[in-house]
């Protein structure tokens, strides 16, 4: 059930999930606010006033990405094309970092543009083909630098700065193209739903 909660001049939309976990926790992974709490918890209101800075400002980022999305323009191209890319920056970054890896996958990923396990596994989401060359390269250095930083700590982001001195505006797009490939899904299932 979708609620809402209003903070400052912001409408925002929430749902909630109860699972087994222990401790609950906020997510703005697909645009939309979600609370993750436990089984028994029952302490809603005060969870979303405590972080309600937090919320405010996730939501405000994730407002104005909408926005400029629609000023965005998507660049096409096969799945076929962007493995053969990704493929080819994967050997150029892993050679320049002196990194190995397991294996490669592509899929579509419901919340990211990339993943690395702790096997070594390196997963692209395939929506990135709908991306400019310069945000695929990011993302695919992003995941490569995880095979040498597990996590986002300083050393992970002073290689980050060091390849990519813009890193902080191509999060931010990466965030704006997000939202515009999935109005483009969304578009492309209704139009099949209507034929």
């Amino acid at each position: 059930m979708v609620k809402r909660i209003k903070i400052h001049d912001l409408d925002v939309e929430y749902e909630t999930d109860y699972r087994n976990v222990k401790y609950p926790r906020l997510e703005f992974k697909t645009g939309r606010l979600l609370l993750v709490l436990p089984k028994n918890y029952r302490e809603e209101t005060k969870l979303l006033e405590k972080h309600r800075d937090w919320i405010y400002k996730k939501g405000l980022m994730i407002k104005l990405a909408k926005k400029e999305a629609k000023k965005k323009k998507i660049e096409a191209r096969s799945e076929e094309e962007l493995k053969d890319f990704i493929y080819a920056l994967i050997r150029e970054f892993s050679k320049d970092l002196g990194v190995e890896l397991n294996k490669i996958y592509f899929r579509e990923l419901r919340s990211k543009w990339g993943s690395c396990s702790v096997k070594k596994n390196l997963t692209f989401n395939t929506l990135l083909r709908y991306l400019p060359e310069d945000l695929i390269r990011y993302v695919v250095f992003h995941e490569v630098v995880h095979l040498k930083e597990k996590k986002h700590n300083e050393r992970f982001w002073k290689y980050i700065r060091e390849k990519f001195g813009d890193y902080q505006k191509k999060e931010k797009d990466l965030l704006v193209y997000w939202f515009l490939v999935q109005d483009i899904l969304s578009s492309k299932k209704e139009t099949e739903k209507n034929e």
